[in-house]
């Protein structure tokens, strides 16, 4: 048992993916804040770091020759070319988190989803958030004012084709509400935590009971 009288278990992988303006990250930063024993992934990334990001914090930053080392020795869990830069999971960190029953929050899309499924099915847990109606998406990223009409025009076509990867998900959150989005989403974190095989400790306490 832990201090707080709870079961011993294991930490997962908890996956949201969007479309850009869907919401993901007001929610994951909700959840972030309400969840002492829920943490984000840390990414590496071959870029350079910008003013004020901070190792290990923002990003681990490595150079490509250690990039390519880490992917080919399976060092990471996803990764991704992104113009120039590399992106990726290191495996290790995510590892100790839920060796001892922390959380890991990712915000990665459907094709970084499939790549943690690969290396890590029975730690993941995915959470697609879809937008109310496209028209609301459309809406939503016209008024936050950060991108240009060409831009949003290119959002929303890639929102289309990233929503139709819905069925590879094992959530789904409509977001028309957001207080009640996030509601959902940590009732799922919520129930998840409770599966059998997560609480590691079961196994010793029942058999304490049974003795």
């Amino acid at each position: 048992m832990t201090s707080n009288n709870e079961i011993e278990r294991r930490g997962m992988m908890f996956v949201l993916s969007s479309p850009s303006g869907a919401g993901k990250s007001t929610i994951s930063r909700a959840m972030l804040e309400r969840h002492d024993s829920l943490i984000m992934s840390v990414s590496a990334t071959t870029r350079q770091p910008r003013p004020g990001e901070v190792e290990g914090t923002d990003y681990y930053f490595i150079d490509k020759a250690e990039f390519d080392r880490m992917v080919a020795d399976g060092e990471m869990l996803e990764h991704a070319q992104v113009f120039d830069n590399f992106y990726g999971t290191p495996k290790a960190p995510v590892e100790a988190a839920l060796s001892v029953g922390m959380d890991v929050m990712f915000d990665v899309d459907w094709q970084g989803t499939q790549q943690l499924g690969g290396n890590a099915k029975g730690d993941l847990v995915s959470v697609f958030i879809l937008p109310p109606s496209m028209t609301e998406l459309e809406r939503r990223l016209t008024e936050r004012a950060q991108d240009s009409a060409e831009v949003v025009k290119k959002r929303m076509a890639k929102a289309a084709d990233e929503m139709s990867h819905y069925r590879e998900y094992d959530y789904i959150v409509l977001n028309d509400d957001l207080e009640e989005s996030i509601a959902k989403v940590q009732t799922i974190l919520a129930a998840e935590r409770l599966k059998r095989d997560r609480q590691i400790g079961l196994h010793a306490i029942i058999a304490d009971m049974c003795d």
